[in-house]
């Protein structure tokens, strides 16, 4: 039976009519028509329909939409800001770090999710939280050097914010 569920998508207030057990990934593809997260194995395992749910990693296919009322939820159409690109975004684009473009929205979700703990990351802490996305293209190396970009330039900027 279907409910009414208030969900927080990108900083905007959604109401969805769905099931509670039925996908995130549907509920966000088919209601408020984000479809950036995409369909891929249906199981969790290959990450082309990551999210981040308060600020965590979130397989968004295997996660009931119930479980996420209330919860701050971001695609990665929320990361542009005022028409541009997230550094994230933009250092993808300079490093080649897409071919097919299928994983592409997933890697930027669990890239920008690992950036939201510690802008300053190494190489290995980079693979190892990755592991989880698979690129059917093989960039790997283009994807850890655009995250690497990606670091640089935020802790960069952090650096020049003056304190409040």
């Amino acid at each position: 039976m279907s409910s009414v569920m208030d969900l927080c998508v990108n900083g905007a207030a959604h109401r969805v009519s769905a099931e509670a057990e039925k996908s995130l990934l549907l509920v966000l593809r088919d209601d408020p028509a984000l479809t950036g997260a995409k369909i891929g194995c249906g199981e969790g395992e290959c990450g082309t329909c990551t999210v981040v749910v308060d600020n965590e990693v979130c397989r968004a296919c295997i996660t009931p939409v119930g479980a996420v009322t209330g919860k701050r939820i971001r695609t990665v159409e929320g990361l542009e800001e005022h028409g541009q690109l997230h550094p994230l975004q933009q250092a993808f684009l300079e490093c080649g770090a897409l071919q097919c473009g299928y994983c592409t929205s997933g890697m930027l979700r669990a890239a920008w999710a690992l950036l939201q703990r510690n802008p300053a990351l190494t190489e290995l802490e980079i693979i190892a939280h990755m592991q989880g996305n698979v690129c059917r293209c093989g960039c790997y190396p283009r994807i850890v050097r655009a995250i690497q970009q990606a670091s640089r330039h935020l802790e960069a900027s952090a650096a020049l914010e003056v304190p409040r």
